[in-house]
Order: structure tokens, then sequence, then C-alpha cells
């Protein structure tokens, strides 16, 4: 794992049968995926933002190709 335990527990804690689980684990399962979802959408958010001050237009780009195509 490239960051160790970030949150406190590994992979390794969990990778077991999941029929044994306890709704505890499967809560702080649930919860990471919570985290990380939230942490990349921020990080896209503002990546985004950053290529708008520098004037990259990456869905403009995508929609002329397309449109390109289309018209060929």
């Amino acid at each position: 794992m490239v960051f160790g335990d970030l949150m406190g527990f590994s992979d390794s804690d969990y990778a077991y049968n999941q029929s044994r689980a306890h709704s505890a684990d499967i809560f702080f399962l649930k919860m990471k995926a919570w985290f990380w979802g939230g942490f990349s959408t921020l990080a896209m958010f503002l990546i985004g933002n950053i290529m708008g001050v520098f004037d990259i237009n990456i869905m403009g780009w995508i929609i002329d190709r397309v449109s390109d195509i289309w018209s060929h």
C-alpha cells in the first residue's frame, strides 16, 4: 500500500471471509470508500479549476473532435 495505514487499518486487516464480518467492519469499509470518494472528487474539482485558469478545455476539445467526425 502506498500510503500505509492512513486511516488506521490496512487491506489485510479486513481481507477475510466476509460472512464473518461484523457490522463495524462493514461500517469502516463504507467510511473508507466515502473518504476516498470525497477526496478524489475534491481533487478533481481543484484540478479542473486549475486547468480552467490555464485555459485548458478538454471537454471542448472532445466536443470539437466528435463534431468534426460527425460532420465528415
